[in-house]
């Protein structure tokens, strides 16, 4: 019996990360199969407007993450301001107002950790551009669970330090440009 492929797709980003979101997640087409769920660090204190913005330019729905609300395939799943997003055994999603970890909440660590735990194998952790070093413990949690692990390019983010600290912490990743990312996402048989 063949292994069933990546079915979840975990994004974290921060600076830099609406121009480096909107070269991938638009060139998704919706019968893709994938879910997406994505940790942008934004202010805690302002309504985010990533999934109204995101909404326009997508062909996948996408929504704002709501505690309890089952992830579907062929949505984008946008962590709320000043909540901790988290993923259930049952394919649920939550939301946790624990504290910050590395100064931001939401965070992509506790995203992408909570991730490896419940689904491993069936997930795909990818970094973005960003500023600190959140993401890199969850991307070797989610490659030791048997994820596939995907980091943009220190070389092409408009802020090189999450990249380069995740590769640093996992260094068997693949490393992709932002095209690149977009064409291995399209192409991943669910």
């Amino acid at each position: 019996m063949m292994r069933p492929g990546p079915q979840i797709v975990v994004i974290g980003a921060s600076a830099g990360a609406v121009d480096a979101l909107g070269a991938i997640l638009p060139s998704i087409p919706e019968d893709s199969g994938l879910s997406m769920l994505v940790v942008v660090h934004v202010p805690p204190d302002k309504r985010s407007v990533m999934a109204e913005l995101f909404r326009a330019k997508c062909r996948l729905m996408v929504v704002e993450a709501e505690d309890k609300m089952p992830i579907e395939p062929g949505v984008v799943y946008f962590a709320p301001p000043d909540y901790h997003l988290q993923v259930e055994a049952d394919k649920t999603l939550s939301l946790s107002g624990d504290e910050p970890v590395l100064y931001s909440r939401p965070s992509i660590d506790v995203l992408f950790e909570s991730a490896a735990e419940a689904l491993g194998p069936l997930l795909i952790g990818l970094i973005l551009t960003g500023a600190n070093q959140d993401g890199a413990n969850g991307m070797a949690a989610i490659v030791g669970a048997g994820g596939i692990g995907i980091v943009q390019d220190p070389r092409t983010a408009f802020a090189p330090a999450m990249p380069e600290a995740a590769i640093a912490a996992c260094p068997q990743v693949r490393v992709l440009a932002l095209a690149e990312i977009s064409t291995f996402l399209r192409e991943v048989e669910v």
